[in-house]
């Protein structure tokens, strides 16, 4: 896919936060990409290691946390209307017919509960491993059913939205099932193939090996989080040019098979607080007339953000190598570009 590149679309100031975030010590390396009508450009700063490494650019392979649940929930969407599964559809029909699943008052766990964050289930499961090194990588499946089996639901499912990381990791082991396929399996078939983001795995290609970021943290180097079993949570590696063609996707700007489950993806659903609503997977932000969409992405060593103002097709990608909060920097670079008038445009969508 050939791509337009537009320049002017991230101001100094911007710029200006990267840098002193580097320079300061804050962060190792950050990349910064806007996609718009007009195009797109990308702002990189920094390393992909603080001794021999690289100039960062939009090809540096980063960890995306969280940011994959979005990935999972756009699955389930997607899952639905090929009629595989249903929204309503009870977790326990899909498990195994020996794992117990908790129910509050005769009540089950639906999909959509889990995409929702309304299940009711803990932050993460009670027998996770207590290293903040390598907390996933070899927690396995057998330990989730464990986990599952001994979770008492405190409240009625879908009453409130409580995030969950044990949620979404059993909604994409749910649908790994379902599909026959394994979660990355499942993401590169449905998505990354079909939107042509080839950097975008939980296992690194050779590509990918080569640039990939070191993960930092407090100075130190953190290792990748693998993270097999509990994956729908948050189980991939993926480049600000891969992210910019997601976004693309979400707000129009490429022409998809996935659109549609995209829009049901980005539907106000439960209530967070008085100006926040959860859609599936993405968080729904209100400021005035302003709706941004977004969600951040953690893991040991690096940290991301990703949003985008569909009524106005701009989305923002935010991706470093380092435990450091960059999510301002993104969502102020997507208010500033949603506010303010813009370069003449080019509104027909592009097909990948």
């Amino acid at each position: 896919m050939a791509y337009t590149a537009c320049p002017g679309l991230i101001p100094e100031s911007t710029k200006d936060q990267v840098r002193q975030y580097v320079d300061q010590g804050f962060n190792v390396g950050i990349v910064v990409g806007i996609v718009t009508p007009c195009g797109r450009e990308v702002y990189a700063y920094g390393k992909t290691a603080l001794s021999g490494g690289q100039a960062v650019d939009e090809n540096t392979v980063f960890e995306i946390g969280s940011i994959g649940k979005t990935f999972t929930a756009l699955l389930l969407a997607d899952m639905v209307e090929r009629n595989e599964v249903s929204f309503d559809d009870p977790i326990e029909k899909y498990l195994p017919g020996g794992v117990t699943v908790p129910k509050f008052e005769g009540q089950s766990i639906t999909l959509i509960d889990l995409a929702t964050q309304t299940s009711g289930l803990p932050l993460i499961p009670d027998n996770l491993p207590a290293d903040e090194k390598s907390p996933y990588a070899d927690y396995t499946v057998e330990q989730m059913y464990e986990a599952l089996a001994q979770t008492r639901l405190i409240h009625q499912v879908g009453f409130r939205y409580e995030y969950s990381k044990f949620g979404m990791g059993l909604l994409g082991h749910i649908l790994s099932l379902r599909s026959g396929m394994s979660y990355e399996e499942l993401v590169v078939t449905r998505i990354t193939n079909e939107l042509g983001m080839s950097d975008t795995r939980s296992k690194l290609t050779p590509t990918m090996q080569d640039h990939l970021a070191t993960g930092y943290r407090d100075g130190e180097q953190f290792p990748l989080w693998y993270n097999p079993t509990l994956a729908g949570a948050g189980d991939l590696r993926s480049t600000v040019h891969d992210m910019l063609t997601y976004l693309a996707a979400n707000v129009g700007l490429i022409n998809s098979r996935l659109y549609d489950a995209m829009q049901v993806t980005q539907e106000p659903r439960y209530p967070i607080d008085s100006t926040m609503k959860i859609g599936l997977a993405w968080q729904i932000h209100t400021r005035g007339d302003a709706r941004i969409v977004d969600h951040l992405g953690a893991t040991g060593g690096y940290y991301g953000y990703a949003g985008f103002v569909k009524d106005k097709q701009t989305g923002v990608v935010v991706l470093t190598n380092t435990f450091h909060d960059v999510s301002d920097i993104g969502r102020d670079l997507l208010r500033t570009a949603t506010t303010q008038t813009t370069a003449p445009t080019n509104t027909s969508p592009t097909s990948p």
